[in-house]
């Protein structure tokens, strides 16, 4: 026995005592408490700066992001200690929370005539916002329980590490070099501009760090895509989440990156900025998908959670181009103006919502969710000949293979009341 370790008599020995319930230092629940903390403080103390900032854009892009990155990443470290996936989560959220209040802080110091202190600091956690997403592509790879299956990709997320350290420290490079130039030029979202828009040899060194990362990420789908084909049951739909969460959070990013104006003064000019803004919110879609698919809750939806979403996805698009059309058609060749043009095509638009969703969905359902298809058929086959049937056998023997071939039960028994 170890020294300073306490025991007690039982039956002319001693045995150790059971350890307490509390949290000791170091703990993966100590850790699990003090990030959420962390979290929460940083999340907290956003909301005020990017208000006095006038940010309140960005403060809405960081809690779309973040808040479902904390409370899944909490979540799965409170349930399973083991998974990194937890972890990688929390700090996620976290980084996004101080990356936005360095940003904050900096545009409120502006405000106030630059008289509050830390705002090199502020400056230098700016920078870690945009970094910090592709961690995003790390939690892909170790979907769903954190470990890999070979030692090839353990390799290739050593190699992944490496870029990703490398291009904090060339980031880390160019905040100081910023830092030490008269005077600072600081851009509409608080951040460094000589970081923000690298030029010269920082710019070729992090142009070519992130292509590598870019193409690293592609393996990690190219991981997920494989395992898919080769997976059945619970897994199989757990991917299925992670598959619907990642293709909207990458079209978002794409959009966004490419439209937005990330929150800059002013409202946005164009709807294409509109649109890219709002995208920032589809973001969230990855971490609640596998947050789902983590902690298995009600994995079976996720077939009619794709086949609506798809539906309304391909009747939205169609009725926007015939609305379109319509109105082109009245105003351009017809000559027709004014407000009844739009009130006609807008009534037309809607009297065909209903009868195209009912196709749209029959037919999304033919492709991408089986099961609710297959039972409708089949149960519609069973009703059209129960209405010719007149002998009780018979019927019950249909029932009990209608049954068997739906859900496929173990057993199955018809009582037939008399």
């Amino acid at each position: 026995m170890s020294e300073g370790e306490a025991s007690v008599p039982v039956a002319g020995r001693t045995e150790p005592k059971a350890p307490g319930r509390r949290l000791r230092l170091g703990s993966p629940g100590a850790w699990t408490v003090a990030l959420g903390i962390l979290a929460a403080v940083s999340f907290a103390a956003a909301i005020p700066l990017t208000v006095l900032a006038d940010q309140v854009f960005l403060g809405l892009i960081a809690a779309v992001i973040g808040v479902p990155c904390a409370a899944v990443g909490f979540a799965v470290t409170r349930r399973q200690r083991d998974n990194p996936l937890g972890w990688v989560f929390l700090v996620l959220a976290i980084c996004q929370f101080i990356g936005t209040d360095g940003g904050a802080y900096v545009l409120t110091a502006d405000h106030f005539g630059h008289h509050l202190p830390f705002v090199p600091v502020a400056l230098a956690l700016d920078e870690i916002w945009g970094p910090s997403l592709e961690l995003f592509l790390v939690v892909v790879l170790l979907f769903p329980d954190g470990r890999l299956p070979s030692r090839f990709w353990r390799w290739v997320l050593r190699v992944y590490g490496i870029l990703f350290a490398a291009e904090l420290a060339i980031t880390a490079v160019a905040v100081a070099a910023a830092l030490a130039a008269h005077p600072v030029r600081v851009d509409s979202s608080g951040g460094l501009t000589a970081v923000d828009q690298m030029t010269g040899q920082f710019n070729v060194v992090h142009s070519l760090l992130l292509k590598a990362v870019f193409l690293l990420s592609l393996t990690f789908i190219v991981r997920q895509a494989l395992s898919w084909r080769r997976a059945t049951g619970e897994r199989r739909q757990q991917l299925k989440w992670l598959a619907s969460g990642a293709v909207v959070t990458i079209v978002c990013l794409g959009v966004a990156g490419t439209f937005g104006t990330g929150g800059g003064p002013g409202p946005p000019k164009t709807l294409l900025a509109v649109i890219g803004n709002i995208a920032w919110f589809g973001v969230a879609a990855l971490p609640v998908s596998m947050g789902v698919a983590i902690l298995k809750y009600r994995l079976y939806e996720i077939d009619r959670i794709i086949s609506r979403t798809l539906a309304y996805a391909i009747v939205t698009g169609l009725l926007v181009g015939l609305y379109a059309g319509l109105v082109l058609l009245a105003t351009e060749v017809l000559r027709f103006h004014g407000p009844v043009t739009v009130a006609a095509s807008t009534l037309v638009a809607a009297a065909l919502f209903n009868p195209l969703r009912r196709r749209v969905q029959h037919v999304v359902d033919r492709r991408f969710n089986r099961a609710r298809y297959d039972a409708e058929r089949t149960v519609t086959a069973f009703a059209a000949r129960l209405q010719d049937s007149v002998d009780p056998d018979a019927v019950r023997a249909d029932l009990a293979g209608v049954v068997h071939a739906a859900l496929e039960p173990t057993h199955v028994s018809v009582w037939l009341g008399s």
